[in-house]
């Protein structure tokens, strides 16, 4: 039984996870030492939970993607808050989903601007997508269909949105502008609008689209009431857009030396994710010390 009333929180790609696609030896014996202190720990991730998973396998902390993982963490938050796990048996205790009709309206929309996007299917399938391509030079669009490719169809005239989903996730070449990235949110302003730079050619911008209560604050919110603690012994740290609303919510938040220097001049920066950030993060708050 925890009793410090502590919850730590770390983003997962550019931030614990490093370049090279490993985790620090040193930040896993970090996260060991919290769970010795009985603090709460967690990762918010935008990775379904098989993408998660892959990359635990690839990196050998995990042998299939089923539990148990060799990851010292309690608590998986992922698809960017539309769902949280209970690390250690796999029990997914939250999520949020986006009904039908809301699908509809979403891809109209993108249909309009001639956004290529994908519509991934609802907890626990959402490796699963169906996606739109308008003809673009798009690569990261691609790239990422190529990944995925034995998950994913091309949405036609006879897919009809027969079920709900978890995101609608739209890929733009490039740096969005930030002006029509304002534009976007008003347009969808009754849903979740989160923009995110791509882990895969770390240049293009990720606009995805959820249930309007879902956010890795949201979610961490919803997990600190379960777990009894006030927001202001949270402590988090991340590299990127999707972190944004979770540092500002927690008690401490950090971002790393990677991170757009919008975001360093908000936060207190730390190393790197290939210098042990996530480590640093925790000895600057004192939580290291005995």
């Amino acid at each position: 039984m925890r009793t410090s009333g502590k919850l730590f929180i770390a983003d997962f790609d550019g931030t614990l996870l490093k370049d090279d696609k490993t985790i620090s030896g040193k930040d896993i014996k970090t996260l060991e030492i919290l769970r010795q202190k009985k603090i709460f720990t967690s990762i918010a991730t935008g990775r379904s939970v098989y993408s998660f998973n892959k990359a635990l396998k690839d990196i050998g902390l995990a042998d299939n993607f089923l539990p148990p993982y060799s990851l010292p963490i309690d608590y998986l938050i992922f698809s960017t808050g539309a769902g949280i796990m209970e690390f250690h048996g796999g029990r997914v205790i939250y999520q949020k989903a986006l009904p039908i009709s809301d699908i509809s309206k979403i891809t109209d929309y993108l249909d309009h601007r001639r956004f290529d996007y994908m519509v991934h299917k609802s907890i626990p399938d959402t490796q699963y997508f169906l996606y739109k391509s308008h003809g673009k030079d798009n690569p990261d669009f691609y790239k990422r269909l190529a990944l995925y490719k034995e998950y994913a169809l091309p949405l036609e005239q006879s897919h009809c949105h027969k079920d709900p989903s978890t995101e609608v996730l739209a890929i733009i070449p490039g740096r969005v502008n930030m002006d029509d990235l304002e534009i976007i949110k008003k347009d969808l302003s009754g849903f979740s609008v989160i923009h995110a730079t791509s882990p895969l050619d770390h240049k293009s911008s990720w606009i995805e689209i959820f249930h309007k209560d879902v956010s890795k604050s949201k979610a961490a919110s919803w997990l600190v009431k379960r777990l009894g603690i006030g927001r202001q012994n949270v402590l988090s740290v991340g590299n990127d857009y999707n972190d944004q609303d979770l540092l500002a919510w927690s008690g401490k938040g950090f971002v790393v030396k990677n991170a757009p220097d919008s975001l360093k001049q908000i936060f207190k920066t730390v190393s790197s994710n290939n210098l042990c950030a996530v480590s640093e993060a925790i000895k600057k708050a004192g939580w290291l010390n005995r």
